[in-house]
């Protein structure tokens, strides 16, 4: 049994005590396993549930995941600290040096209008800290692990800034129809489907884009939609004494556009 303090409150100092004694010898054994690719869907998860918590705007919650997120973070540092290549001082001291060189309009003498001046110099001073020299090296940094619709849409919003888009909405409305065009004939071929799928998803996002819409956000919307019409569709069904998989065609299409009917009008 290792011995730890009880407190009335603890602090940061105590959690990054605590998750070392998990990580020593004599600690957890689960703990002393896991690396970072053991790691990585822990890490994942712990923050799609603090933006959940954002959403519900539930500080509790937020509270909770927060800590959550927070021990993550620690813990993946200790296992760099257990392998000797770097320090939690070094990831303090790695974040500290940047804020205070990308905000050169509080720590310098540059003046900003807007926060959008801002996020124009960010991006400039944070190409120059990383030597990317073009557009192209820019976009081959942006992570490849975020989820696809973020990152279609953070690379279009780099290349757009060097003038490569299309000018108004009308024009990516365009290029999402011609290639939903390809799609059809691809699947009419039955090759290069999932390539042609990918550019229409593709093309989606940028036409979201010249209206504002983040497309995840746009197609989780889409998701609690679906969620609501088919649970108005199997409750229905139901109620006629049966299930959605015995419904002829016609009568699942006649549902489903009651269904939209309904939302509409709600």
């Amino acid at each position: 049994m290792v011995p730890f303090p009880e407190k009335p409150v603890y602090d940061m100092d105590d959690l990054v005590r605590l998750l070392r004694i998990l990580r020593a010898p004599g600690g957890c054994p689960w703990d002393r396993e896991q690396t970072h690719e053991s790691n990585r869907r822990n890490f994942l998860e712990e923050a799609y549930e603090a933006a959940e918590a954002f959403d519900r705007d539930d500080p509790e919650s937020m509270c909770e995941e927060l800590g959550d997120m927070l021990m993550q973070v620690l813990f993946n540092i200790h296992i760099e600290e257990d392998a000797g290549r770097f320090t939690t001082d070094d990831v303090t001291d790695h974040v500290v040096r940047k804020l205070i060189f990308r905000h050169p309009h509080v720590f310098g003498d540059v003046t900003v209008r807007s926060s959008g001046e801002v996020l124009q110099n960010w991006e400039q001073l944070k190409r120059a800290e990383k030597g990317q020299q073009t557009t192209a090296a820019a976009l081959d940094a942006v992570a490849r692990s975020l989820p696809a619709l973020w990152r279609a849409d953070k690379l279009q919003a780099k290349a757009e800034k060097t003038g490569f888009r299309f000018r108004d909405s009308d024009g990516s409305l365009d290029k999402l129809e011609e290639e939903v065009r390809e799609l059809r004939e691809a699947m009419a071929r039955g090759t290069n489907v999932e390539e042609e799928l990918g550019d229409v998803l593709f093309a989606a996002v940028n036409a979201g884009r010249h209206r504002g819409v983040d497309p995840e956000n746009a197609l989780n919307a889409a998701c609690e939609k679906f969620i609501r019409r088919f649970r108005f569709v199997e409750n229905a069904a139901a109620a006629r004494g049966g299930s959605i998989d015995a419904l002829p065609d016609e009568d699942l299409a006649a549902l489903w556009s009651e269904a939209k009917r309904k939302e509409k009008t709600e």
